[in-house]
């Protein structure tokens, strides 16, 4: 993968290659909030007691408007640095709701993870992709873009021919040298002035702690005592920490895909690099027997070595797209990463190795786009990315012992034989050459000591977010009910296994907690 994926983390629940939904005609603007009243409804904050100089952000009014698609959308304001709130750096938040087709028993937040997807748009545009019919009627659903995401006070970098360049530009000198290692330490050290640059302070505080605090502001502000909560792949982490930091504040919070936010950044890549090589290995044994046009009918061993020999092919030799843009490896990589991300995108598996076998680049060129929300006129339909890099960035420290760099080296090209591309063991020279370092408190497990029952959902075979992982969580927090999905694919919720969407629903609605491990699909 290209140095900014070395960590690849879900940028959406679940893969659907479909084209993408209208872009909204409504201006968001904070001036609703000086208006409650006039128009659209205005929501009823808890009036909790809180410190004097929050009062101002836990007692705003929001006003909800009609914003098509039977949506309804309002801004909140939140302090761009909540250890030192100041009304004269506060940041936006953008939210979106579908009211509840019943009878309401609140407010049901949802984040469909990343770091960096839009929470506004998966609302917005897809709430019944997001949450069941069932949970539809019960709750109000929302859905938010966190700082630094989308509509909300966004991180800004490059423009289109910026990011392009960033994506998919290689070096101009050969792989390993020390002219090589300058082109890429500048090209990172570019982007993150870059994003200060457009960004400004704010992107100090693009992290997660930062984000669970807007979270709990928002729950006051819509009027709800406790959090009812959705959080899918990365937003597993945004509700964790919830769970940590607002315990007495917690409802009922379902977790699908789930993390570990207790391990490293390098062991969220070794892990994930791991689940990747299971799903690989579950397609092509799958691949002969499922698929008319399987390119590989000589036995998993042999395929693995034949998609070896590709990375390895177009390593030394990138082919031009009508573009103009170069497929190497990373490129061919991130594509096959996203095509395993739902066993319902193995097709496009068939022809991504097809055709690179044939020196063509659509297929692998499709899926990159779309993993990075390319549009096919060159433009970038969202910030996803430069989120993604902002909030991973802050949200973990950096490694620069070289001697630890090189074993990881090791242990990566063990963890993915397949895959693994020989740079020298530079490290994230991104985050490396970031402009803001580490902020988060120590990397440890979380307990969530004193919050009611929750539940964590974990996919055997999810290859962003392993199962192994929500089998950790599960076991840390307190308080967890872990469902296993035996399957396929990133997340299980509302996708049609009435297991886990029986169970899910149940908890939600009824309060209803799993005496154990139903061990769906089984």
């Amino acid at each position: 993968m290209n140095s900014i994926a070395a960590a690849p983390a879900s940028r959406a629940r679940r893969l659907a290659l479909v084209v993408p939904a209208l872009a909204l005609t409504v201006l968001l603007s904070g001036c609703a909030n000086l208006l409650p009243g006039l128009f659209g409804e205005s929501s009823e904050p808890t009036g909790e007691a809180v410190s004097a100089e929050l009062a101002p952000y836990y007692g705003q009014v929001l006003t909800w408007i009609d914003c098509d698609n039977g949506a309804e959308c309002a801004t909140a304001k939140a302090p761009m640095d909540w250890a030192n709130p100041s009304s004269e750096t506060d940041i936006t938040l953008a939210l979106a709701r579908h009211k509840a087709t019943g009878k309401s028993q609140g407010s049901l937040f949802v984040n469909p993870g990343g770091p960096g997807a839009s929470g506004f748009d998966l609302i917005h545009d897809d709430v019944d992709f997001a949450v069941s019919a069932n949970l539809r009627e019960n709750f109000d659903v929302i859905g938010w873009d966190p700082r630094g995401v989308g509509r909300s006070t966004p991180v800004t970098c490059f423009d289109d021919a910026g990011l392009d360049d960033f994506i998919f530009g290689i070096p101009d000198a050969a792989v390993g040298s020390d002219e090589w290692l300058a082109e890429s330490e500048q090209a990172a050290i570019d982007f993150g002035q870059a994003c200060l640059e457009n960004t400004g302070p704010v992107l100090q505080f693009i992290d997660t702690q930062s984000t669970v605090h807007d979270l709990d502001m928002l729950r006051a502000i819509v009027g709800d005592e406790k959090l009812q909560y959705l959080g899918y792949s990365y937003g597993s982490d945004i509700g964790t920490y919830y769970i940590e930091n607002f315990p007495q504040n917690v409802g009922r919070i379902v977790l699908d895909g789930a993390t570990d936010s207790s391990i490293s950044v390098f062991e969220v890549g070794r892990v994930q690099t791991m689940g990747f090589q299971r799903a690989l290995e579950n397609y092509l044994a799958a691949c002969p027997s499922e698929f008319d046009d399987c390119p590989f009918t000589g036995g998993v061993d042999a395929a693995l070595a034949t998609i070896r020999e590709l990375y390895d092919r177009y390593d030394a030799s990138p082919v031009a797209a009508p573009d103009g843009r170069l497929m190497d490896a990373g490129v061919l990589d991130i594509a096959m990463s996203t095509a395993l991300y739902s066993q319902e995108s193995w097709p496009f598996l068939n022809d991504l190795f097809s055709e690179a076998a044939r020196g063509e680049t659509e297929t692998a060129f499709f899926l990159a786009d779309f993993y990075y929300s390319r549009d096919v006129d060159g433009t970038y339909t969202d910030n996803s990315l430069e989120a993604f890099i902002a909030i991973y960035c802050v949200d973990y420290p950096v490694e620069t012992d070289a001697a630890v760099l090189r074993e990881q080296q090791e242990l990566m090209r063990e963890a993915s034989p397949t895959t693994y591309r020989d740079f020298p063991p530079t490290g994230d020279l991104t985050c490396l050459n970031w402009p803001y370092k580490y902020i988060g408190p120590e990397i440890t497990e979380l307990t969530g000591e004193g919050a009611p029952p929750v539940l964590i959902i974990s996919t055997t075979g999810d290859p962003a977010t392993p199962y192994e992982w929500g089998v950790a969580l599960s076991e840390q927090l307190q308080s967890a009910q872990l469902i296993t999905y035996n399957g396929e694919g990133h997340t299980a919720y509302n996708g049609g296994v009435d297991c886990v969407d029986g169970a899910v629903d149940a908890y939600f609605i009824n309060g209803v907690v799993p005496s154990g491990d139903p061990n769906c699909g089984a």
